[in-house]
């Protein structure tokens, strides 16, 4: 991890850069084309301020002010609540702050946010992929909220770990979760009675000794599918085996993503594909999941809050139960996804930005944005009525208390690819796990050494 330098030089050229390589997951951007893209700066209004100047807490807003919120949120009913909703519950009670809200499709977002950084145009708060975060971090773009916010300990003590990690970067806490997911185990109920399985499995061996059964139904069945090797599938394997993808301080994979435990997971994974367990989607050329799972072909899959209602939309006589991941030797532990509201440094309104983030984590707000689908991110809002009575919510917050997030890192992109393909050639019987695995941890080693 590197310390930053002055803010314009190193920002402005790392701007150039990214709107060159732009790359995001999990839908990419549309292609750039280098040659058309023009990114003008007048003046370089910030050149002789410093991050640490930047970053600095404002003083109380001394008239009214209007603050910048741009968001991924689905039009017709996310952005809808927030406008409606959300948004004038806010001014109401912050007669001197408004709030303009800028929805942008995914795959526009950043680099729209790159062009308006480079500019001095960003605004004053985002809801970013999770992945984003270090990224705009490590470029000096972005407050650290430990610095601005008196109050950030309260805010940090009040989310879920694994959704707060991915906030972190370089000794500070860059956002808040806003939103959150994880993956849980979704099991075939006809296909488990057919079989003769009377729960869901609990532990690794339990889930290998259903798909045996499984697998007795005919040639065609599949007791698991996922949609290939990379992080957000394999990830809650190689954790729940007791491995990693690197140390926790995130300076080295070698010993790690080779190690022993995330040898396991790839194994097991390896072994379950060589049975005929496995769908062999997994390998490249795609998998309908959901159709295979409705038309009794696959058993069972991990997937995201949003499976009960999309799915029940399409298929809605399919009985389906939901699961904690198996656990292994390092428990039972999926992966993080969802969103995180973060500050600019170019923000003139830090302390109205502020305020509005605090009410996006307040607890009503926080159950109000789940009338709409997003999963909250206060642990205390496990035990209210809203949540304890909701059709689904509870198995996923119950996983959330273990989950984990991908490599919070500026290479991250990099880094995922690079042991998605490791993993693939590996599973596919065209590498041995050192030869793939190891490779690949030597090639990370150097993708997260300091800059």
């Amino acid at each position: 991890m590197r310390s930053h330098k002055p803010f314009v030089p190193v920002f402005y050229l790392l701007l150039l850069a990214a709107l060159l390589l732009s790359a995001c997951t999990p839908a990419p951007a549309a292609p750039v084309e280098p040659q058309k893209e023009t990114v003008v700066v007048e003046k370089e209004v910030i050149v002789t301020q410093e991050v640490e100047k930047l970053v600095t807490p404002t003083q109380a807003p001394t008239g009214p002010v209007t603050i910048q919120f741009w968001h991924t949120f689905n039009v017709d009913v996310e952005t809808k609540f927030l406008e409606e909703v959300l948004i004038p519950a806010f001014e109401a009670a912050h007669p001197d702050i408004k709030v303009e809200q800028v929805q942008v499709p995914y795959d526009q977002f950043r680099r729209k946010l790159l062009t308006a950084m480079a500019g001095g145009t960003a605004p004053d708060l985002i809801r970013a992929d999770i992945i984003w975060v270090p990224e705009f971090a490590d470029m000096g773009a972005l407050a650290a909220l430990d610095e601005v916010m008196p109050d950030f300990e309260t805010y940090k003590e009040a989310v879920f770990p694994g959704p707060l990690s991915t906030n972190y970067y370089n000794g500070h806490y860059y956002g808040l979760p806003l939103d959150t997911n994880t993956r849980v185990l979704v099991y075939n109920e006809d296909m488990f009675a057919a079989a003769g399985i009377e729960a869901p499995p609990a532990t690794m061996d339990e889930f290998l000794a259903a798909c045996e059964k499984i697998k007795a139904l005919g040639d065609d069945k599949y007791c698991f599918a996922d949609g290939g090797a990379y992080a957000w599938a394999v990830n809650p394997w190689i954790w729940s085996f007791g491995g990693d993808v690197t140390d926790p301080e995130i300076t080295k994979a070698s010993d790690y993503l080779n190690g022993a435990g995330s040898q396991a997971a790839y194994e097991f994974l390896k072994n379950l594909i060589d049975q005929g367990y496995m769908h062999p989607g997994i390998l490249g050329g795609g998998v309908d999941a959901w159709g295979g799972f409705a038309s009794d072909q696959i058993a069972m899959l991990l997937e995201g809050p949003w499976f009960p209602p999309l799915f029940g939309s399409q298929f809605p006589d399919k009985g389906y139960g939901l699961a904690m991941m198996p656990a292994g030797s390092g428990g039972s532990i999926s992966v993080v996804g969802g969103e995180d509201i973060v500050m600019f440094t170019q923000s003139q309104h830090k302390e109205a930005a502020a305020e509005f983030i605090r009410f996006m984590l307040s607890q009503e707000t926080q159950l109000q944005l789940a009338t709409v689908g997003q999963m909250p991110v206060l642990t205390s809002t496990s035990d209210t009525p809203e949540i304890q009575d909701h059709d689904f919510f509870g198995i996923f917050l119950q996983q959330l208390e273990t989950a984990k997030a991908r490599t919070p890192h500026p290479n991250w992109p990099k880094i995922e690819e690079t042991y998605t393909n490791a993993g693939a050639a590996y599973l596919a019987g065209e590498m041995t796990f050192e030869e793939a695995l190891g490779t690949a941890a030597q090639t990370i080693d150097g993708l997260l050494a300091p800059r």
